[in-house]
């Protein structure tokens, strides 16, 4: 099978060119004849940087015609007949971008493959696009040879556009964590006991240079946007650490003994507003000293935040979250996580999950967070990552429903 693999690696960095590089990997890579799909990849990248994705230039229709070309004298030059596509998400831009690419490469390949990382175009079409853009997408997108989608609830679009085999094929990446085991559980559920403590003492609050146990360490690690919930994570920081009467807890004599939050920012901002308003209210009182900003982490920065934090923050409500990357690395490193029931998002936490939170409602992020101050929940987040979010299972999933066969779970 020869897959032309028309979509973009990092940089930028996010989690859909992420997923593309370890799907190009995980099959052989560009050009090999060793794996049964034999990749060819046309990196159609519009953007270096993540403030221009989405935004209208001169320069892109050049490239966009220059990448639709590479792609067919690729169809012909080396017989690949399988066209592999990540539709836009419900944005004008891209959408239009994603016409002309249908309109001048689709009639050359034999089948069309649609993997939907970005979800909600269909409904957007529906709620907000103009006719000829329903009449348009519907005309050029329609009847995908296969519909690759990421959990149950991501289908809507797939259905929408009328596909004609469809796949569920959850996200997988390579293990951050493993020394897990060894190194992180212990220290985990050592902070966890050593909070407890604190919290049943009948002392005085002790600070956080005698014991560190005192500081419970929220990261939120995602574009920093207000829709992902950014702005809901400080006012939630600021909420604990003003102490404020919370419906968990019920002995308010007793929040002297909770530990103070500090909470991480990382990542990068995709809105000059909304940098300078972030950057404006972690000067305010209630959140100085209480905040810190890491911008943009990889590599080794990115591993000690995880190891180290006590619980990660990402109470989204974007409309094309998918099965969001930050989630999978939070569970690899047993981290709990405060997240919302947003679009596919609960199938990734275990069913009994406590700590789903409404989205814009820092006071539930508020409450969940001191109820992690006591609760233990890394083995069991490690084990849901292990089951179910490798990257050898993604792999594996990927060229069962690349080549028609039956997966084996």
């Amino acid at each position: 099978m020869k897959l032309l693999v028309f979509a973009h690696t990092p940089p930028p960095h996010h989690g859909q060119s992420y997923m593309v590089k370890l799907m190009l990997d995980g099959l052989g890579g560009t050009g090999s004849s060793k794996s049964p799909i034999e990749c060819y990849h046309i990196n159609c990248r519009f953007s270096e940087e993540m403030e221009d994705i989405g935004e209208l230039q001169l320069g892109k229709i050049w490239l966009l015609l220059r990448y639709c070309f590479q792609a067919i004298w690729c169809r012909f030059r080396h017989g690949v007949k399988y066209f592999y596509y990540v539709p836009a998400p419900g944005k004008r831009v891209a959408l239009y971008r994603d016409w002309i690419i249908m309109l001048l490469c689709r009639p050359f390949f034999k089948e069309v493959i649609f993997h939907w990382h970005a979800v909600g175009l269909g409904d957007w079409l529906d709620h907000e696009g103009f006719w000829f853009e329903k009449f348009l997408t519907r005309h050029l997108l329609r009847h995908p040879d296969l519909s690759i989608v990421l959990a149950i609830p991501n289908m809507r679009d797939a259905l929408w556009f009328e596909t004609r085999r469809l796949e569920i094929v959850p996200n997988g990446i390579p293990d951050p964590c493993p020394d897990f085991e060894q190194q992180v559980l212990p220290y985990r559920l050592a902070r966890t006991e050593a909070r407890r403590r604190l919290l049943e003492s009948r002392e005085p609050a002790i600070s956080a240079e005698n014991a560190p146990e005192s500081v419970f360490k929220v990261l939120y690690m995602a574009h920093c946007t207000r829709k992902k919930g950014i702005f809901d994570t400080l006012e939630a920081t600021a909420l604990i650490n003003l102490c404020q009467p919370l419906p968990t807890v019920s002995d308010p004599g007793s929040l002297h003994h909770q530990p103070h939050v500090h909470l991480t920012v990382a990542g990068a901002f995709l809105d000059p507003a909304e940098q300078k308003e972030f950057e404006q209210r972690i000067r305010q009182p209630d959140l100085k000293d209480h905040v810190t900003y890491a911008g943009f982490v990889s590599g080794d920065a990115k591993t000690q935040l995880l190891r180290s934090s006590d619980c990660l923050c990402f109470p989204t409500y974007y409309e094309a979250e998918g099965q969001p990357v930050n989630l999978l690395e939070a569970m690899a490193f047993g981290l709990p996580v405060i997240t919302t029931r947003w679009r596919a998002i609960p199938e990734i936490l275990p069913s009994d999950y406590p700590c789903f939170v409404a989205p814009r409602s820092p006071l539930e992020i508020a409450a969940a967070i001191r109820l992690l101050f006591t609760s233990d929940h890394a083995a069991q987040m490690r084990l849901q990552f292990t089951t179910r979010f490798t990257e050898a299972r993604h792999i594996q999933l990927m060229k069962c429903a690349l080549q028609e066969e039956p997966a084996i779970t």
